[in-house]
């Protein structure tokens, strides 16, 4: 029971998106006005006869071939495929396209419209709000802000795995940092 382009177009039809089949290459052609980029263009492909689901946004990012924060960029992207559900990135080494992906196998089961759904809405949702602000800050100064995120969301595990903790780690640190200053002095006289 594999999918058809005919039954996502009425998935999108129910929707009222606007879309063009490409029946020779067994995609649909679609796209959306986002936030952080104008227009997402974002393509419904159908593989092995209908038997495996792809929904992607090609070319999210340009300019990372070549770019100072490469290695930082793509270190980002798979963070961010670590931190959330279904969402992949691919990186075309040839051009430098990186693009946004959801795919699965469908084998001998169908694409309902829910599934369908949470794919395209997901895909549009954490590219537009959650990856490309974030990774536009790396390619501007390097930097992934998820980094610090990551640091919030260890000292909330601790605070709640052991009560308490944190307020003596924060003091040790304090007089440690109080030691380096004496120890300093110490040296300069």
């Amino acid at each position: 029971m594999a999918a058809t382009l005919e039954q996502i177009a009425g998935y999108l039809d129910k929707k009222g998106w606007k879309y063009r089949i490409d029946e020779e290459t067994s995609r649909i052609i679609t796209g959306v006005y986002a936030e952080t980029i104008e227009q997402l263009l974002i393509i419904i492909q159908l593989d092995e006869e209908g038997e495996f689901f792809e929904v992607y946004a090609p070319r999210v990012i340009t300019g990372v071939k070549e770019h100072p924060f490469k290695s930082e960029i793509l270190q980002t992207m798979l963070c961010i495929s670590w931190e959330t559900k279904m969402l992949q990135w691919e990186y075309d080494p040839a051009d430098g396209e990186i693009r946004a992906i959801i795919e699965f196998p469908l084998e001998d089961a169908e694409l309902t419209e829910r599934q369908f759904n949470r794919c395209l809405y997901s895909l549009v949702q954490l590219v537009d709000e959650l990856a490309l602000p974030r990774l536009q800050m790396v390619m501007d100064t390097g930097e992934d802000p998820g980094d610090v995120h990551e640091g919030e969301r260890l000292l909330l595990q601790l605070e709640t795995e052991s009560p308490g903790l944190l307020s003596l780690l924060e003091k040790a640190m304090e007089a440690r940092k109080r030691r380096g200053r004496l120890m300093l002095d110490d040296d300069l006289v």
